[in-house]
């Protein structure tokens, strides 16, 4: 994203834009990678309300959220992309809050990667996480990444 000072992240938050709905998808490659054809699509609101029940010592990747919003829908799946900008959404309001925050520095990427597009980048997201006691791992020599090392282990189930 861009201009994120300019913006008004929390009232793209409380945009539904029509949302929850779904959609049926008829591409035979898209079925097939996502298992079905009834994509959900979850309103940005939700994503934050998820992100906020993350408690301290605990992550949630953005795929562990839309399985989740799939299997409470009875969707196949959730749309991926929405998700991840979703995500963010939530992150920069969360940012411009004075109070309410979303502790959305929780919520990582597939592979329990960090995320560049949140508020301060990887730097403030490697931050917040060692303060709650994760260890970050860095991998790669040119195209460097963060990860919090043994993430599977400490993944927040939302119920």
């Amino acid at each position: 994203m861009a201009n994120e000072e300019k913006k008004d992240f929390n009232a793209m938050l409380r945009d539904s834009k029509d949302m929850p709905k779904f959609q049926t998808i008829t591409d035979p490659k898209s079925i097939e990678k996502y298992g079905g054809d009834r994509m959900y699509f979850a309103p940005p609101s939700a994503y934050d309300e998820v992100m906020k029940k993350v408690p301290a010592g605990k992550v949630i990747t953005v795929g562990r959220i839309r399985e989740y919003f799939a299997k409470q829908s009875g969707a196949d799946f959730t749309e991926p992309i929405t998700a991840g900008i979703f995500v963010s959404i939530a992150a920069w309001a969360s940012f411009q809050r004075t109070e309410d925050k979303t502790p959305y520095w929780r919520t990582l990427k597939a592979g329990g990667e960090l995320n560049e597009k949140y508020p301060g980048g990887i730097e403030a997201q490697k931050e917040l996480l060692e303060k709650e006691g994760h260890t970050i791992l860095q991998k790669g020599r040119k195209n460097i990444r963060y990860y919090v090392k043994d993430y599977e282990n400490v993944m927040f189930e939302p119920d």
